[in-house]
């Protein structure tokens, strides 16, 4: 299955603050709110939901290689080299000379709860460009995920208009959204993914139910955390737990990971929950490591340690072949 991934690329400075924010809010003062975190420290790593996702999914051998569909800036060609030799197709990517990569801000802390400030950069111009345009081959399937709303807007109606299937992953960005906006993505997409507070967001601002949302869309992932993901589908309703973790490093890019690993078994065609068992495992194998893209793993590692806890029944003997 050829996938093209289109969404953020940016690079990500993490910060771990040792208390507890809301122990430093004050619930009756938000309209008034002033805080300051002083961080233990703070490094940056490679980034962006897009090209998260499309890291992992290189791990996970698919083939035709993941296309990554986004802008970037000037100070993109050290980055376009690591996802090149992590077997990212980095071509439809757009370089804009005049401005940065975009930069996410994220603070973690005790609890793993996070603040995140993301300044744009080059992703601003992503509207701008036409998946025919950076395409030269329709692609089977296209993954809409954070990104310039403009953006995001135009690959919804020129997959919808060109019938190509994509995932609709709007996850930071509900936050920006309008109910009118969100509706629209969610009408048109085959599958609708997001974490369980996104997903809260987003009844709330589009009036709907969860049987609402369903009445919409063929599939729903909604990640929840240490609770695992539940996933919607044909009338029912599959629950995924977590992998246990060999530690807890920082919950950066854990579900682009989990998406990665569902859209692996997708193009493979393997059933749901074995699709949100494979996710599972890449979103542990993340959480395990600072950084959203310093996880590392062979097809046979992989497929070892899956079957420690899962049972695939020599599904993923595919990731070798």
């Amino acid at each position: 299955m050829d996938i093209a991934i289109t969404g953020s690329i940016a690079y990500d400075y993490l910060m771990r603050f040792p208390g507890k924010f809301h122990e430093h809010i004050i619930a009756d003062k938000l309209d008034h709110l002033s805080v300051s975190f002083l961080v233990e420290d703070m490094k940056r790593h490679w980034g962006g939901v897009a090209a998260n996702i499309a890291y992992t999914l290189a791990l996970l051998r698919q083939t035709p290689p993941p296309k990554l569909v986004g802008t970037a800036g000037k100070d993109f060609g050290e980055y376009r080299a690591w996802l090149e030799n992590a077997g990212v197709d980095t071509s439809p990517v757009r370089q804009i000379d005049d401005v940065f990569t975009a930069s996410c801000f994220i603070n973690t802390d005790a609890v793993n709860s996070q603040i995140v400030t993301f300044a744009s950069g080059a992703m601003a111009y992503a509207r701008n460009f036409a998946l025919a345009e950076l395409l030269p081959n329709r692609p089977d399937f296209v993954v809409i995920s954070p990104n310039d709303p403009g953006a995001m807007r135009r690959y919804v109606d020129e997959c919808r208009a060109s019938g190509i299937p994509f995932m609709y992953d709007p996850s930071q960005q509900v936050a920006w959204m309008d109910g009118t906006s969100i509706r629209y993505g969610i009408e048109r997409c085959n599958i609708l993914i997001c974490n369980d507070y996104e997903f809260e967001i987003i009844l709330q601002k589009t009036g709907w139910t969860l049987e609402g949302v369903l009445d919409c869309v063929p599939t729903v992932i909604i990640t929840r955390g240490e609770q695992g993901a539940s996933i919607y589908t044909e009338g029912t309703c599959i629950t995924v737990p977590v992998f246990p973790a060999e530690r807890i490093a920082d919950p950066t890019g854990v579900g682009d990971a989990f998406r990665a690993g569902v859209l692996r078994g997708l193009s493979a065609g393997w059933p749901w929950k074995l699709c949100g068992e494979v996710g599972a495992l890449c979103a542990t194998y993340v959480l395990e490591n600072v950084g959203t893209q310093n996880h590392t793993f062979t097809p046979a590692q992989f497929a070892a340690r899956f079957r420690t806890i899962f049972d695939d029944q020599g599904a993923l003997d595919a990731l070798s072949g």
